[in-house]
Formats: C-alpha cells, structure tokens, sequence
C-alpha cells in the first residue's frame, strides 16, 4: 500500500521499501521533519512533546524510533504509553508540551500505522503548517543536536486517570443521575486502548454492571476496526441478548463513539454527535458545526434550540476552525467524532460516553426511544478505488456536468444538495479511494444517489 503524507501526519503499512510503505526510514525523516518545524515555531525554548500510542502491534517500534529521533533533536519526551488520541491532545495542554504526536491509524486495518502531529494546543495541524512540514521533510532540512545536548525521556502514564476526572468535572455530566440509573452497559474496544480506559471511565462515572468484549489491548483486532454497522454484529447481538441498557464501540484511537440501542439495533453512526449536541443545546443553547458529511439531522435539532448550524470540510482541524469561527458550543463530525470545546478541541468518545449516557439518564427512556425523537434520514456510504491514470478532476468534471443545475459546494470534492437530499464525492485524506456519500429521507433513496455517482465515475475514461 502506497505511503500517504498529508498535512495531518504520515499514514502507511509497515514494512517495505522507504517511500512506498511506512518503514523506519520514513518515521525517522518525518519525525525529524516535525521537531524541526516545532523548534522554528518555538525559537530559544527548551522544547518538549507528548507522544502516545494505540495498541497496534506495531506501535512499540515506531514510538521508540520517534522517541529517540526527536531526543536526537534535543527535545525532551513525555512518553503517556498506550493512550487515546483525546489523551494525548489534553496531555499536550496540560503539561505545557510545544506539540504531541499520537502514534495510531485510527480506523486503518492493524497492518496500518501513522503519526498524528498536534501543535501546542493538542489540536491538529491547520493546512498551511502542514504544508511546511512536508516541505522541510521533502528538503531533509533538519539539524540533529550533539550528544550533551540530547534531550531527556520521561515515562508518564497518568494521564488517562487525568482525562476521566476532567470528563468527571464537566458540568452537563451527571454522574449522580447515572448511577442512580443503574445502567447495564456493554462495550466493544475492538483490543486497542479502549480497552483500558473506557472500562475506567465507566466504573468512574458509576455504571453498576459491565460487559465487555475485545477488550484487551493487544492489537489482536477481532474485526475490522471502522465502527460501522456491518463490523458490528457480535457486539449488536451482545448488547440485545445479555440485556444491557445501551452498547458502546469506539475505534483504535477512542475519538469515534458509536452507539447500540438496548435491542440490538443501530443508534446509527451519525447520531452519536446529535444525541449528544441535543443534550448540550437544551442546556447551553448555541451554534454547532459538522463537516459536510454529516447528517443534516444536527441541523435540524440546532434549530429546534434556537441555534445556526455550519458546516465544514472534512478533518477535524477544519471542523475545529469552523467552531472557532462560529463560537460554536458543540460540534464535530458524522463518523461519531464529538468535540466538546468546554473540555478540549478535539473528538473525544469519551466525554461522548459520559454526556450520552447523562442524557440517557435524564431522559428516563431506553436507548431506542430516544433515537426515535430524532428526525430519521438515512445514509449510504460507499468507497472506489481511485482510478489508475485518471485525475480525480476529470471525476468532479463528470459530475458537476450530470447535476448542472443543482446546488453545488466544491469546498471538499463534490456536494450536491438533491431534493431532500444530497450526495458527497471525495478524495479520502488517509486512503488511495474516493469516499461517496449520499443521504435521503429513505434508504433506497440514498443508496439509489449513491449508485447514481457511482455509475458516472465508472464511465469516466
């Protein structure tokens, strides 16, 4: 599989030739390539960065070989260990680190492996530093300090405990009325770090009975890692058949929530961050943005609380930019990616648990109930290889053409509002495919826009 560099991080499959797959030469040049871009934005300090890592087979050597590249570069580590994306990004701002990496693929299969580069606000890189990264990367431009000048290494793995009591602390979690609801909750951590700190923060928040599977945190991945319905199945079963009140899963990298209902069924990927935004809203009412991805669900229940709701390109750094634009209250993205600026400007499934299951308290409905106070719109979510030798370009040429006429946003490839619906077609920022998305108030409806794209791409020459 090809090596993908981007302005978010490097992204690959271990092992293979330099360049073409992420083997330790690209680790070493693209760390060396972000110490350096930290030591020009932080001229004259001593510089320090968090790094953290996700359960991957992998992640033990390429954290030793980004540890040892940037003490080579005279920057002091924090090593956190096997934590969550949300941990690190808050591990950042807490120890009053200059950046962070996170040592994960996220959603990838386990073969995969990336780092995450954060600045010193534990938030994702914007697009023009990226760009500069890949530039010093590309010009090897780095400068390695001398032995006496190495920086130093420290071991901290508190900071799990950390983001669980700030996540405790929040005001809108009601940790009384989740414990009074004497919940049964079943979780799926897919054997990464889930498996350490959701449990956590359950017992935490005073859940009286858990029930867990893959939970242990050895990169033995039981299914495919992206927590959508089809990879679901045996944690669906689970939840309906032992009994429990609501069942979570979240990704490798914890910053994806999706959500079972009592009896089985889907609450549905992109309801996660509406259930979770109409509990905000009812207490802090307010604008909230997501990319445009996203269900227009989270539109239709800012409205209801009175609040506008915006959209942005996909990638939490753009979602993150939009919200501090809009002064927004809640955001985040339809992939079940909450981002709570009261705790940090980062998705984090977490604080997503917590405030769910506050809400799931309050409410005094099961799981299915509450997902039938929202607005139903259904959405089909499909993926292509890239066509070989042929630019994706020509592909948005193709479509713009066969929709002329109808409402089009190029902010992100291609979306086509349609009816009472709309279709999305983009290039993925971490895999060689291109991602169609389609929404509609029916099933067939959206399937049926989805293949529609679908049949003008494969005709495109």
């Amino acid at each position: 599989m090809p090596l993908i560099k981007s302005i978010s991080g490097i992204r690959g499959t271990i092992g293979g030739k330099p360049g073409e797959s992420l083997t330790p030469v690209d680790i070493v040049k693209f760390a060396s390539a972000y110490g350096t871009w930290i030591g020009r934005r932080h001229r004259d300090k001593k510089l320090m960065i968090v790094i953290g890592r996700d359960a991957r087979r992998s992640g033990s050597m390429v954290s030793s070989l980004v540890t040892n590249t940037l003490r080579s570069l005279g920057i002091d580590v924090t090593d956190i260990g096997l934590a969550s994306t949300p941990t690190v990004e808050m591990a950042v701002t807490g120890t009053g680190s200059h950046g962070g990496i996170i040592i994960t693929a996220s959603h990838n299969p386990a073969e995969w492996n990336a780092l995450k580069l954060l600045n010193e606000r534990g938030e994702f890189l914007s697009a023009a530093d990226g760009t500069e990264l890949l530039s010093i990367a590309e010009a090897e431009d780095f400068y390695y300090a001398p032995l006496d000048a190495y920086g130093s290494y420290v071991h901290d793995d508190s900071w799990g405990s950390i983001h669980i009591g700030q996540v405790l602390a929040l005001d809108l979690v009601d940790c009384e009325a989740i414990k009074a609801a004497d919940f049964t909750v079943a979780i799926d951590c897919v054997n990464s770090v889930g498996g350490i700190i959701v449990p956590a923060l359950l017992k935490s928040l005073g859940v009286s009975r858990i029930i867990e599977l893959n939970t242990t945190p050895d990169g033995h991945f039981a299914h495919n890692p992206e927590p959508l319905p089809a990879n679901l199945t045996e944690i669906s079963s689970l939840t309906a058949g032992s009994g429990a009140d609501v069942g979570f899963v979240v990704d490798p990298d914890v910053d994806r929530l999706a959500i079972i209902c009592e009896d089985g069924s889907m609450f549905g990927e992109e309801y996660t961050l509406v259930a979770v935004s109409d509990y905000i809203l009812a207490s802090r009412p307010g604008n909230t943005v997501s990319n445009l991805s996203s269900t227009r669900a989270l539109k239709d229940v800012t409205e209801k609380h009175g609040g506008k709701y915006f959209t942005a390109a996909v990638g939490e750094v753009n979602v993150v930019e939009e919200m501090k634009k809009r002064g927004a209250v809640i955001g985040g993205e339809g992939n079940g990616g909450v981002i709570y600026p009261e705790l940090h400007y980062g998705r984090d499934a977490i604080a997503g648990i917590a405030l769910f299951l506050s809400h799931l308290a309050l409410g005094r409905m099961k799981c299915s109930e509450l997902r039938r106070t929202y607005p139903d719109y259904f959405m089909a979510k499909k993926r292509l290889d890239l066509p070989e030798g042929i630019h994706f370009s020509r592909i948005l040429d193709a479509v713009r053409e066969h929709f002329s006429g109808h409402e089009i946003d190029e902010r992100d490839g291609m979306r086509i509002e349609h009816g009472n619906g709309w279709v999305q077609i983009r290039k993925s920022n971490t895999e060689p495919i291109m991602r169609i998305y389609a929404e509609g108030p029916t099933p067939g409806e959206a399937e049926n826009l989805a293949d529609r794209v679908i049949e003008i791409v494969k005709k495109v020459k």
